[in-house]
């Protein structure tokens, strides 16, 4: 049995970056994890929990490892914006890496706000690697309660 030779292309084909896009599509649409495109990018976000009370808005990332003196958190427009840079340990002589999973280098998260926050009350704590951030809503937003009088 013989093998043909096949010319080998470093360059990537047409067909495989439109698979290599539809894959992506499938994730992001589906609401798949993209810690897989991350993997492969070598970009990186926090992930974040966002939740909503009567009172505020509260906003958590995770960025463990990062200074928090290293963070940024600005509002402009309704926009929160949550930028930082966890920096690479310095290299050691004579260690071979087998295997990399953390990220390093800048990040950047911007999350849309309801026009119910006062953008001029936001709190931020920095605590075992998790940063909250605590966004109060506007007073005639929140809801109030009205008594019946009974004649």
């Amino acid at each position: 049995m013989a093998k043909d030779l096949i010319k080998w292309s470093h360059l990537p084909t047409v067909s495989s970056l439109q698979s290599e896009m539809n894959r992506m599509l499938d994730r992001f649409f589906r609401g798949g994890d993209l810690s897989d495109l991350e993997m492969e990018t070598g970009a990186w976000m926090p992930p974040i929990d966002l939740a909503e009370t009567e009172d505020k808005l509260t906003v958590k990332a995770e960025i463990p490892g990062i200074d928090p003196k290293e963070v940024e958190i600005s509002v402009k427009d309704n926009i929160l914006h949550i930028k930082g840079e966890k920096k690479e340990e310095k290299e050691e002589k004579g260690k071979n890496y087998y295997r990399m999973e953390r990220r390093y280098g800048c990040f950047s998260r911007s999350i849309n706000l309801p026009s119910s926050v006062d953008t001029n009350k936001v709190t931020a704590e920095y605590k075992n690697g998790v940063l909250e951030i605590a966004l109060q809503k506007k007073e005639e937003v929140k809801p109030k309660q009205i008594s019946v009088k009974v004649s």
